[in-house]
């Protein structure tokens, strides 16, 4: 099954003029229909493929192409980026840290055994072999109860243009998710800004990971167990190496392909809870497979970097927002199982499972 590329550029044009009234309604009536394709992709496979006309390709590369000089570096200057005493929610994460909450989830695990063999995961053999970089994208809010959710960022020396990459990247790739927040809000049946107006001044990490294919190009290597994100909307530019598998509703797997230009959205923890289940948070791995491959061959010959790094966003709902099932969503029979919690308290929860607050969303 292929993903279907969503375009955001016809919503833009009628978001940026200001002024739906003066579009004809069979414009309108078009694109109230692909609002409703949105939330239905969201709903039924939890990720979609779009095009942004405001993130290029070029914007992308670049981004990677920085990310991989840095990941390239010696471990131990890598390391001077490395912030545990803040739980790595900014600067490095090395490898070996974040943990994959298959293997530490003995009713995720029950759930594995019982899929069908060709729908099931690759089983982890430990910690994820990957490296992170989370940088903070955006506005912090001036009194917040977790401070810690919303530190100051990390900057390596030697890499001048890293600010303005980070923050060029990370602002365009959040614009790409509220304009898919907005259209899913009007696709549920919410008001517009339903998700939006929750989603501002929330702690959005930029986390690009690094994996060395040289180190760990064998078949079958686990660089990011089964796992789902727990924050709201998970965004990736293009990876230059393939490998990320995604599960559907009905638990279908699939390899997903990124277009070139296009961007992958991933539906997380948080609109689970605003939708009590509507939406579901997306199972996903990544593993080196025979396009993985191929791909190392091919970087080989053009003497290309074989740092398999993603240009990944997770969108957070604010810390100190109250989660909780919205509109026509709190009368759902599963409204019960999405009690109202504060946001922050949430993700702490939620990352307690995972090697003591040592992951951050997990992609």
């Amino acid at each position: 099954m292929e993903l279907p590329v969503i375009d955001l550029a016809p919503y833009l044009a009628i978001a940026d003029a200001g002024n739906r009234g003066s579009e004809s309604t069979k414009r309108v009536s078009g694109l109230t229909e692909l609002c409703h394709e949105v939330s239905r992709l969201l709903k039924e496979t939890g990720a979609l493929l779009v095009k942004d006309p405001r993130c290029t390709a070029e914007d992308n590369d670049r981004f990677i192409d920085m990310m991989e000089k840095y990941f390239e570096k010696p471990a131990e200057f890598k390391r001077l980026q490395e912030r545990p005493f803040l739980h790595y929610q900014v600067g490095v994460t090395p490898e070996g840290v974040e943990v994959p909450r298959s293997l530490v989830d003995e009713e995720m695990q029950e759930k594995l055994r019982a899929m069908p063999k060709e729908h099931q995961p690759l089983t982890p053999k430990g910690p994820d072999p990957k490296w992170r970089y989370m940088w903070r994208v955006g506005p912090r809010p001036s009194k917040t109860r977790f401070q810690e959710l919303n530190s100051e960022p990390v900057i390596p020396e030697g890499f001048p243009e890293w600010k303005e990459t980070m923050d060029s990247w990370g602002y365009k790739m959040i614009s790409a998710i509220e304009a898919v927040a907005e259209m899913a809000a009007i696709g549920f049946g919410l008001p517009k800004d339903a998700f939006t107006s929750l989603m501002k001044q929330g702690p959005h990490l930029l986390a690009p990971t690094g994996s060395d294919l040289k180190r760990y190009g064998q078949e079958g290597t686990v660089f990011a167990g089964y796992h789902y994100d727990l924050n709201f909307l998970t965004i990736h530019g293009r990876s230059r190496f393939p490998g990320l598998n995604i599960w559907l509703r009905n638990g279908q797997k699939i390899e997903v392909k990124v277009p070139i230009g296009c961007l992958l959205i991933q539906t997380g923890k948080q609109i689970e809870w605003l939708t009590a289940g509507e939406c579901t948070a997306g199972m996903h791995e990544v593993v080196v497979t025979k396009r993985t491959i191929n791909a190392i061959k091919l970087a080989s010959e053009q003497n290309r970097s074989l740092w398999r790094v993603s240009s990944t966003l997770f969108a957070h709902i604010a810390s100190d927002a109250v989660l909780k099932p919205l509109g026509h969503f709190a009368e759902s029979p599963l409204a019960s199982k999405y009690p109202s919690i504060c946001t922050g308290e949430f993700v702490e929860q939620e990352l307690s499972v995972i090697n003591l607050k040592g992951n951050k969303g997990e992609s």
